[in-house]
């Protein structure tokens, strides 16, 4: 519609200047810019602050949750960090108790490998003493068998003193030699 009216004001041929005022085409512009202002009041200027309030109040909300994401995840962090602490505490007295358990259980079988072994050897001294008197009490019958039978000897051969002693020296000389 302006562009009509400047058209048929351009075609009247007034030779108006760059200066002339058209007081018609004035007001008609005045008037078409105030209902064009009033329909993007209504229509678009209402629709599109709501839609820039809507955006900034998202943006505030994601500012927001974002600072409230930081403050959490700061607040894991540092969950997760005595977590590791405690978790580290608790690994070094596993350790120690690990290693108190290792050296109760080495003492306990190095006192049982003594015990065992001081028995063995006291069974085998007991042994040798058994055995030993045995021996010895063998050795005795043996050599009372020996005297008696050299007495026999000599009581059965009338022999003088001497001939009694030498011959109880070779009697014994003739005895196995045991060490």
């Amino acid at each position: 519609m302006v562009a009509s009216l400047a058209l048929s004001a351009a075609a009247e041929g007034g030779g108006g200047g760059l200066t002339d005022i058209d007081s018609g085409l004035f007001i008609w512009t005045l008037v078409m810019f105030a209902v064009f202002a009033g329909i993007l009041a209504k229509f678009a200027w209402g629709p599109l602050l709501k839609i820039i309030d809507e955006r900034e109040q998202g943006l505030r909300d994601a500012v927001q949750d974002a600072r409230k994401s930081s403050e959490e995840a700061a607040s894991l962090l540092e969950e997760h960090r005595a977590m590791l602490r405690d978790a580290g505490k608790e690994r070094e007295e596993i350790l120690k108790t690990a290693q108190a358990d290792a050296d109760r259980i080495k003492a306990d079988i190095t006192e049982k490998a003594r015990s065992e072994s001081e028995s063995l050897v006291k069974r085998a001294k007991e042994q040798i003493d058994r055995e030993k008197t045995q021996a010895i009490g063998e050795l005795r019958g043996q050599v009372a068998d020996i005297a008696i039978e050299a007495a026999g000897k000599i009581v059965r051969s009338s022999m003088s003193r001497d001939e009694q002693k030498r011959l109880v020296d070779d009697f014994i000389a003739e005895l196995p030699k045991t060490q």
